[in-house]
């Protein structure tokens, strides 16, 4: 029974992959966790702030506009997953910094600055996302990008 236990990484990731479930987003499913000493200190999924009205009952601005993934990310009500998690941890007054973080899909330029800045040293993920400068800048930054099993997220 012992060789059927999962890895961390794949325990991890499995978690991100549930809290993408809580999405609200009508595009895209993504869910993070924040770890630290294989520990979660932070999750999140793509979605508005507390108390916002949630995408799937307002519309989504950017379905509307026809903008295409990658582009244009201010045209957004949502919040990406790892800003849902930083958010979580500076709220709880929680330290990211050297920590770990697992995404279901490979972070845009914008959450890269973000987790950079907040001190994350290493990034787990499964889906990519197509923006070439979040890999030129995480590459700059000394940060590790480790690409699991690809798995898509489904919304239930």
């Amino acid at each position: 029974m012992a060789n059927d236990r999962i890895s961390w990484d794949e325990y991890f990731m499995e978690m991100a992959h549930l809290a993408a479930k809580r999405t609200t987003c009508e595009r895209r499913a993504v869910g993070a966790v924040i770890v630290k000493d294989k520990r979660v200190i932070a999750t999140g999924y793509n979605g508005v702030a507390s108390g916002m009205k949630h995408c799937d009952e307002v519309g989504c601005l950017r379905e509307e506009l026809k903008v295409p993934s990658g582009e244009k990310h201010e045209l957004c009500r949502a919040l990406h997953a790892e800003q849902n998690a930083l958010i979580q941890a500076a709220r709880m007054g929680i330290s990211v910094e050297g920590a770990v973080i697992y995404i279901t899909t490979y972070p845009c330029v914008i959450c890269a600055k973000m987790l950079v800045g907040a001190g994350i040293k290493k990034i787990y993920t499964d889906l990519d996302y197509p923006d070439q400068l979040t890999e030129d800048y995480l590459k700059e930054a000394g940060v590790e990008i480790v690409k699991l099993n690809k798995k898509e997220v489904k919304k239930v």
